[in-house]
């Protein structure tokens, strides 16, 4: 890996801290009602996922970075210093910017981050451009979700407080009478231990980055991980473009289940029909050609760090 280039772009003081306030305030429509429900004791079976899933916390999603290859100006920029991966801007970099003035101005430590979170880095890599270069699969219907409860009474239910639409029989009639063909590790190491035999395929951690296609629901989900995984190095709002498509395909997700939402606000995707099939797989549709966006993006991203030729954040659109 190279070291950082020459910073791309200069933010001023009012620049930078109105993005900042403006990421804050995207991800606080998400992290405030899990906040809320949190300290109360309540459970959320859609709302909560990204939180409790994934390894990102609320707080950690709050704090806002341009990315790599942007220089912060101003006083508020000092406390960066405090910050994992920020560094005082040198002379060179402050220089680039045009500007005289004396006084704080902090840039994110490409060389160090690279040095530190080079399996990450690599990773992502991998995992993006073979999944992106995959054909997309459209025939799973949801039906892991299904598998994850399949035979409840012999197992432990995932959501103990929800009810299964089509109770414990018809759940696992639906699992049996349809082939389930799952690519994704992360769904499939959920399953019962009487659904794994049935599932077409046996993805393991180590065949992940063969295995992987663009169709899945849970890959695409996953770009929000593989997104925050890198952080500060790329921009937070590519972070929430990732976060706020994983949160509506976990909507679709969750319809899409054998659990009883409508009480809760989702109506059922009846995948056990050819009509709920139908509506299933145009969904799974859209939200493939929405994920090679931001997977292109993403991927775009972390070659541009490694070549140590970052680009400048963006606001978002």
């Amino acid at each position: 890996m190279t070291a950082a280039a020459t910073p791309h772009q200069h933010l001023d003081h009012a620049t930078w801290q109105a993005r900042a306030a403006a990421h804050q305030k995207r991800v606080d429509r998400y992290a405030v009602p899990y906040l809320a429900r949190r300290s109360s004791g309540q459970k959320h079976p859609v709302e909560d996922f990204l939180f409790t899933y994934y390894t990102q916390k609320p707080g950690q999603l709050r704090r806002w970075h341009p990315g790599a290859g942007t220089v912060l100006h101003g006083d508020a920029a000092a406390d960066r210093l405090g910050w994992k991966f920020y560094r005082p801007a040198n002379d060179a970099e402050r220089a680039a910017s045009g500007q005289t003035a004396e006084g704080p101005a902090v840039v994110l430590d490409l060389e160090k981050f690279l040095e530190q979170r080079k399996d990450a880095v690599d990773f992502a890599q991998i995992i993006l451009g073979r999944t992106a270069a995959r054909p997309a699969q459209f025939g799973c219907f949801g039906l892991h979700e299904w598998a994850m409860v399949y035979k409840q009474q012999s197992n432990e239910v995932r959501h103990e407080y929800l009810e299964l639409r089509l109770g414990t029989n018809g759940t696992d009639a639906v699992v049996e009478d349809n082939k389930i063909r799952c690519t994704h590790f992360d769904a499939y190491r959920f399953y019962t231990p009487q659904a794994t035999g049935l599932n077409e395929l046996t993805p393991t951690r180590e065949n992940q980055r063969d295995m992987e296609q663009p169709g899945c629901l849970h890959a695409n989900m996953d770009l929000y991980k593989w997104a925050y995984k890198l952080s500060p190095a790329l921009p937070s709002e590519l972070v929430m473009d990732c976060f706020e498509l994983s949160w509506r395909v976990r909507d679709m997700d969750m319809r899409a289940s054998p659990y009883d939402l409508a009480e809760w606000g989702y109506p059922p995707i009846r995948i056990e029909t050819a009509a709920g099939k139908a509506d299933y797989v145009q969904f799974q549709r859209g939200f493939a050609a929405e994920s090679a966006v931001l997977r292109e993006r993403l991927r775009v991203a972390v070659d541009a760090l490694v070549s140590g030729n970052p680009k400048p954040s963006q606001t978002p659109a």
